[in-house]
């Protein structure tokens, strides 16, 4: 039977084991907030398109990990195992399809994260007073857009604007009463008013 007197102090050095202060045993997990969650981007349901930068991390394996943008495809190259097509998937179905390229003939179980470090950017054109590309940055509203651009013109319609979104290829009117939230890729029109 063991003393009760070493089994506190076993919890002790257990529970000091296992905290986030450092030290060899932290170093196997992933740190936290290593990745972007899906909930603190664009949206969970945000698919990556040409223009993204993303980092790649195989845990163990610093020569895998990296920082990629995706090409105009959507594709980028990896180490070992080639192209990545990312075009049109979500940050975790990346996570999975190199996890599924690494697994054939590299390594047995392999943990990867991935997080997008830039979104493509947006672009705005019609009755603003700088029409571009802009950057892209989370929780943008299609107020924050125009600012960006400089503001309104003195024709602009303050009422309705028009976006396309990246993956569309007609645009849609958004009345301006409420906030509207802009995303990578997309394109907004500010139409002139009609007096």
């Amino acid at each position: 039977m063991v003393p009760a007197g070493i089994l506190i102090f076993a919890a002790f050095v257990l529970a000091g084991c296992v905290s986030d202060g450092g030290g060899p045993v932290s170093d196997l997990r992933p740190p936290s907030g290593a990745a972007v969650s899906a909930a603190s981007s664009p949206g969970q349901s945000y698919t990556l398109g040409s223009g993204d930068k993303l980092r790649v991390i195989v845990f163990g394996e610093d020569d895998l990990s990296g920082q990629f943008e995706l090409d105009g495809n959507g594709s980028f190259s990896m180490p070992l195992i080639g192209q990545v097509n990312a075009a049109g998937l979500t940050v975790s179905q990346v996570e999975g399809e190199i996890a599924s390229k690494l697994r054939q003939g590299y390594l047995r179980n392999p943990s990867v994260s991935v997080e997008v470090l830039n979104y493509r950017p947006f672009y705005i054109h019609g009755e603003v007073k700088s029409a571009g590309e802009y950057p892209y940055t989370n929780g943008l509203t299609l107020q924050n857009a125009v600012a960006k651009a400089g503001g309104y013109s003195y024709r602009a319609n303050t009422k309705t604007v028009y976006i396309r979104r990246a993956n569309e290829t007609t645009e849609r009117a958004y009345n301006l009463d409420q906030p509207v939230e802009v995303l990578p890729g997309d394109t907004i029109r500010v139409p002139e008013r009609f007096f």
